[in-house]
């Protein structure tokens, strides 16, 4: 059927959009602040000119300007955390670092096995060991020592007993190392660390083993470390004469060969090897470039990225645009996803001409817009992130999260959320607009497309925040809503009907109503070359055979032989015990009302028709206003059809772009059929957000499939204990470390302990006990139902999320007035 307004995204918008945006634009709420009155200097009409080729290229630095608010937002860090956590300008709360830091019992486990092996190496060294030199004497010749004595008659026994002494201490550093927490404060403070400091402290502790072991190279004057005179004695037992140490390549050698065996565990700490081969790697990337390239700044306002690549103009365009104030975070947010596409793609030098082209303006939307008119919400554009709250600290929560602000975000809106709350609770308010907020901002940089759905007047942002505005039963309406959703295939328009009429029926079976609907209209399509209005529909379905006969007749010719079976089929049904027919046109006849007179496809106004097919092919903000009063039945059913819709066109094809259904209030759209499509969101790119009131607003037989289809999950203050059963049995149990302590009475036998207890229970009026304290392990439920209903306080919520990925954050309370 004709979509002209799904077609050419330019003619979308319900009201005239400016071709260029301003140069003030406006900043995020949260992020870099506003311009004011600053006078913003015009941005210059004419390309940066591209050197000719064969001409060495001049990466003039910009001129220095005074860094601007965007800057500063583009620049701060943005650590990598934990799912669910607001990443920009992220600090690690106290309680969190100080979880990182060495605890008691690994120091302990450190100076403990070092007192120990010390002990042992003097105990050794003052032969007070037991049968110390009985050990020898049975591994050695007896010829090598005076009868009865432990004294050596010659060489060999002097030089056994410095080897014994290499062999002892190789055994307590083994025994030290293996047993104590060495490995634990190597970590610690070595391993984890960046390179090179990694290797800078490696390093620093490989010359302080080699000063032990070769004293005199560094003109200290304490004893060597029993490393090379045992290695030195070994030999002259096995060759038997001093001579061979006259030879200079030999005594090179095993001094070589002791520096590499004290130096091989401190190269292996510090990862001496990788850092080598990545020198060399660059080296020889330096050598094979014609001049030596000026370092890279880091810093994400200068875009290194593209100056990595060779793209210096491009970055330097770039940077003057931020600089001045010409680029905001969305611009900032654009750019950044084309470039990622442009290396996927290897199309550099295409994303070059372009930004050379128009600045900060380059990909602007097809509306023209480059920011909304206004923020609720703090947004951060470069992770895709909006700030709902802040995540209480607690027993409950743990240290990462502690404080820290609670955002939302592709990652885990694609793995869809239910929430459930009273009215009044915030749902629509802390909850839908700054989701739906968050995901027009990400379609004006091309990286989402949003359709939200809603009550007519719900305060989800103003129209100009929208591209598709569709008020279905108002006349002033611009856009119309397509029922089949811009499909070619009777099939699948009839499988769209029959989930929103029917979906929510025990008594009409889904695959008999898709194939009554299919039946009418595969022929109808194949006579007239479209479907049928649903007027015409419901005359069909009431089976009135004048109306059959003139569909019937007008199936003329063998190539329509096949639809005129079909018709044939749904004419010998109608009328039946079983029929689905009456009950469907029944439904229809909600949506065939005076008020919708010009909607679904009726073709009796100048309307843009708007089909959900669209935001599958473009990063489209669309918002469906439902009727507000007196048409709570045809509003339920229109939100199965678009679910029922959005599932199907949002898992078909490829798609580059996240796509997000959010229902303000999913009551009766959730089916056994959109259940298992929901499920199936996940791996395509998309989710939905689903609103209710209470969770009895869904039949009680998809609870269960419903709570394990969404991946995140949200249970506001006020809910029911029977809501609250529900999220407790999702949210399951954990193990808990319970102490139970029991208090018992002192009897004291003696008379003066009695006087002494007497005496204290007179003044402090408690008697004399003693606690017993049992600690156990217990498993109980995250949340119960009681707490989720009681303890909950207002403007509160709990939270669980689940990423694409698979990462999880575990049901945690929010603060959503923070």
């Amino acid at each position: 059927m004709d979509t002209d307004g799904t077609r050419n995204t330019r003619d979308t918008p319900t009201t005239p959009r400016p071709a260029t945006p301003t140069d003030t634009p406006a900043a995020p709420h949260g992020g870099p602040p506003s311009y004011g009155d600053a006078v913003v200097p015009p941005r210059p009409t004419r390309a940066p000119s591209v050197p000719a080729a064969g001409s060495e290229p001049s990466y003039a630095a910009p001129a220095p300007h005074p860094s601007s608010p965007v800057a500063d937002w583009l620049d701060e860090p943005r650590p990598a955390v934990e799912p669910g956590i607001w990443r920009y300008g992220y600090r690690l709360p106290k309680a969190a670092r100080q979880e990182q830091r060495l605890a008691p019992v690994t120091v302990v486990g450190f100076f403990v096995p070092l007192a120990a092996g010390l002990l042992l190496w003097s105990l050794w060294r003052h032969g007070s060991i037991p049968y110390q030199w009985a050990v020898i004497r049975l591994l050695t010749p007896d010829d090598w020592w005076w009868a009865g004595t432990t004294s050596p008659k010659g060489y060999q026994g002097a030089e056994a007993l410095t080897v014994a002494d290499g062999v002892v201490f190789g055994l307590i550093v083994f025994a030290m190392a293996r047993l104590g927490s060495w490995p634990d404060i190597v970590r610690h403070v070595v391993t984890r660390r960046p390179q090179p400091a990694r290797a800078l402290l490696a390093a620093f502790g490989a010359l302080v083993a080699l000063a032990f072991v070769f004293p005199d190279a560094f003109g200290v004057g304490w004893d060597p470390l029993p490393v090379q005179d045992p290695l030195l004695s070994l030999i002259v037992l096995l060759t038997g004469d001093y001579q061979v140490f006259r030879s200079v390549l030999l005594m090179d050698t095993l001094y070589a060969l002791i520096t590499l065996l004290v130096l091989w565990p401190f190269a292996r700490i510090g990862g001496w090897l990788s850092l080598g081969r990545e020198a060399i790697a660059a080296r020889g990337r330096a050598k094979a470039g014609q001049s030596a390239e000026p370092a890279v700044d880091r810093r994400p306002s200068h875009w290194p990225e593209l100056r990595e690549a060779g793209q210096h103009q491009a970055a330097d365009v770039l940077t003057t645009e931020l600089r001045v104030g010409r680029m905001n975070d969305v611009d900032c947010a654009r750019v950044r996803h084309m470039l990622n596409a442009a290396r996927a793609r290897a199309r550099l030098s295409s994303f070059t001409e372009t930004v050379l082209r128009d600045g900060a303006a380059a990909w602007t939307h097809p509306s023209g817009d480059r920011d909304l008119s206004g923020r609720s919400a703090r947004h951060d554009l470069l992770v895709r992130q909006v700030r709902i709250g802040q995540w209480a600290a607690g027993d409950r929560t743990p240290h990462a999260y502690g404080g820290a602000g609670a955002a939302l975000g592709p990652d885990t809106l694609g793995t869809s959320l239910l929430a459930v709350g009273p009215s009044g609770s915030g749902k629509t308010q802390r909850l839908i607009r700054p989701v739906v907020e968050s995901l027009g901002l990400q379609a004006l940089a091309g990286q989402c497309a949003v359709v939200a759905v809603c009550a007519a007047g719900t305060p989800l942002g103003p129209d100009s925040a929208f591209d598709v505005v569709v008020r279905l039963g108002d006349p002033a309406s611009v856009y119309d809503l397509d029922p089949y959703a811009d499909s070619t295939d009777p099939d699948e328009a009839a499988a769209f009907l029959a989930e929103g009429l029917a979906g929510d029926l025990d008594a009409v079976s889904g695959q008999r109503a898709l194939t009554a609907l299919a039946q009418l209209l595969g022929p109808y399509r194949a006579a007239y070359g479209r479907f049928p209005t649903l007027p015409q529909l419901r005359e069909l379905l009431e089976g009135d055979p004048s109306v059959l006969a003139a569909l019937r007749a007008a199936l003329v010719g063998d190539e329509h032989a096949v639809m005129r079976r079909e018709l044939d089929a749904r004419a010998r049904q109608s009328g039946t015990a079983g029929d689905p027919g009456p009950v469907l046109a029944d439904r229809l006849a909600v949506l065939d009302r005076p008020a919708f007179a010009g909607f679904f496809g009726a073709r009796q106004r100048d309307i843009r028709p708007f089909s959900l097919r669209a935001v599958a092919h473009h990063p489209l903000r669309v918002r469906i206003d439902l009727p507000d009063r007196g048409y709570d039945e045809a509003s339920r059913l229109v939100t199965r059809l678009l679910l029922a819709q959005f599932s199907a066109v949002a898992t078909a094809g490829e798609r580059t772009h996240f796509a997000c259904l959010v229902l303000d209030d999913a009551t009766g759209a959730v089916t056994a059929e959109s259940v298992r499509r929901i499920q199936r969101l996940r791996s395509r790119n998309a989710g939905v957000v689903l609103s209710l009131r209470t969770v009895g607003d869904v039949p009680e037989a998809l609870h269960g499939p419903l709570y394990a289809a969404v991946g995140c999950r949200m249970a506001f203050a006020g809910v029911t204990t029977w809501d609250g059963s529900r999220f407790a049995e999702a949210w399951g149990t954990q193990w808990v470390e319970a102490r139970d302590v029991a208090r018992h009475t002192v009897f004291a036998d003696q008379p003066m302990t009695r006087a002494i207890h007497a005496l204290r229970k007179l003044v402090t009026g408690k008697a004399v006990t003693t606690e017993a304290v049992t600690v156990r392990q217990v498993e109980r439920e995250r949340w119960s139902a009681s707490e989720l209903a009681h303890g909950v306080p207002p403007g509160h919520a709990v939270l669980s999320l689940t990423t694409v990925q698979g990462e999880h954050a575990p049901p945690l309370l929010v603060d959503l007035r923070a």
